[in-house]
């Protein structure tokens, strides 16, 4: 999948954060509702956006997680 088909990053729109191209949905909003338990399909009705764009959003996290340096989680 080519995320940079479907993500792009504009300071113009929603302050610089990463958006699904011709939208003003930020995909940390996507990754969110999917993680409170939201369905991918209600997503996307939700925020008019295609299968395509949900799974764009969730390999640009993805990418980022696996990008990043690692970092453990706080006990206590």
């Amino acid at each position: 999948m080519k995320t940079k088909e479907r993500i792009i990053v504009d300071p113009r729109i929603q302050h610089g954060k990463p958006v699904i191209r011709g939208t003003r949905v930020p995909i940390a909003r996507v990754i969110a509702e999917l993680a409170g338990g939201m369905t991918k399909e209600e997503v996307m009705q939700e925020y008019e956006i295609t299968a395509e764009d949900v799974a764009a959003a969730l390999a640009y996290a993805a990418d980022l997680v696996e990008a990043d340096e690692f970092h453990p989680l706080p006990t206590g």
